[in-house]
């Protein structure tokens, strides 16, 4: 795998055959590099990329260019920013600002929180059998006092912490 400065080398003198030229026919076109096989590409990781931002200038961005060949005392704010602007897409405040794709994600996470929950309660009610008598409180307290009434492992076990003389738990 080459690294980033040997592929701008490799493509600016034309090593790897007509990658990035439209066709051999038309010589206008085929000196250009189309816009999917530019080199511009800035990162925090990588700041400064092979090749400028702005590749075509108009007039107004030319006689800056040239402008800028002179003493940089002489150009104002604006025009040191629109000369920076043609060199580089975004600022570091800019590659480092926050997006809001968190709002997008966490959205859809309470989506499928809230549809999955609609999914239980429609199962709950509509699929799910009803309760079994057994797990009613009435059956809990029929077989608990079964369980009393037989004395069942009277030495450690339930029967052994029920006073059967006061009908109450021993304390």
């Amino acid at each position: 795998m080459l690294s980033r400065a040997a592929w701008s080398v490799v493509l600016r003198r034309g090593g790897l055959g007509t990658r990035g030229k439209h066709s051999l026919e038309d010589s206008a076109l085929s000196e250009r590099k189309m816009p999917p096989y530019t080199n511009y590409h800035a990162q925090r990781s990588y700041p400064m990329p092979d090749e400028p931002f702005c590749t075509e200038l108009n007039a107004e961005q030319r006689a800056l260019k040239e402008k800028e060949k002179g003493s940089w005392t002489q150009l104002s704010h604006a025009e040191k920013v629109a000369l920076y602007r043609l060199q580089f897409h975004e600022t570091f405040a800019e590659m480092n600002r926050r997006s809001n794709e968190w709002k997008t994600v966490m959205g859809c996470v309470f989506f499928f929180f809230g549809f999955t929950g609609l999914l239980i309660w429609w199962q709950r009610v509509y699929m799910f059998p009803e309760k079994p008598i057994t797990l009613t409180d009435e059956w809990r307290a029929k077989q608990l006092q079964r369980i009393l009434d037989m004395k069942a492992n009277p030495v450690q076990g339930l029967a052994s912490r029920w006073d059967y003389e006061k009908k109450q738990w021993k304390k």
